[in-house]
């Protein structure tokens, strides 16, 4: 399957991440990447610089040696409504915005509030993407949440990084099975991405890959082989 987009990674401005823009996008463009999408952490994560850092994306090039590049934000969901710590005045800046839990902005709820949450998340409509939605320290409906998905026109995340041997979120390998069965059985697509956080693992989606193969996941449900289809799914 070609795979030809990476839309979630973190630069300098995520201040625990450690490559500039320019960096990642000539790594992008190193690997063969058409699209490539910017998504710092929102303000409420700890560390993260001020609001102020989305206002100004149009001094950004938008074609940047013949690879589209778009500026987003991963938001912070905040309580089980499935709010984010960035107001719509500056979400409606962004070309696309991924959602996400994080046990650092919100507690862990049990299986109903998770899912509330994320599915109250999918009612703005600048989310275009949930991220990491497999991560054990949330238990999902994933019936509910591949359902919420199709009906909202988002895209549900197979994050590389959550399946990396290294990474933070332990359990996902064994999660994303029954993730990638329901969005099978209610045909809601996914995207594979990144979560890089360094110039060298841009476009890469090794572990993501492996876990479409294992579980037989359709590639007609996967977005990254064309990035029309991302432009279009993000109204660009």
């Amino acid at each position: 399957m070609p795979d030809l987009l990476d839309v979630h990674m973190h630069t300098v401005a995520s201040v625990h991440a450690y490559s500039t823009i320019r960096e990642m996008v000539m790594a992008a463009k190193g690997k063969g990447l058409q699209i490539v999408g910017i998504s710092d952490h929102a303000p409420a994560m700890p560390g993260c610089f001020s609001p102020m850092y989305f206002c100004n994306f149009k001094v950004i090039p938008r074609d940047w040696g013949g690879i589209a590049v778009f500026m987003g934000a991963e938001l912070n969901v905040m309580d089980f409504c499935g709010s984010t710590d960035l107001p719509g005045h500056l979400t409606r800046r962004l070309d696309y915005a991924i959602a996400s839990l994080h046990d650092n902005c919100i507690r862990p709820g049990t299986r109903e509030e998770n899912t509330a949450a994320l599915i109250g998340a999918m009612q703005n409509p600048q989310v275009k993407i949930i991220g990491h939605p497999d991560n054990p320290v949330f238990p999902i409906d994933y019936e509910a949440l591949a359902c919420a998905a199709k009906e909202r026109h988002v895209l549900l995340e197979v994050n590389n990084s959550s399946y990396a041997p290294n990474g933070s979120r332990k359990g996902s390998r064994e999660i994303v099975g029954e993730m990638l069965a329901a969005c099978k059985r209610h045909a809601a697509k996914v995207i594979l991405d990144s979560d890089a956080h360094i110039e060298f693992d841009v476009g890469n989606h090794v572990y993501a890959q492996e876990m479409i193969k294992k579980y037989e996941f359709p590639q007609e449900l996967v977005i990254n082989s064309s990035p029309d289809a991302f432009k279009a799914w993000i109204g660009a």
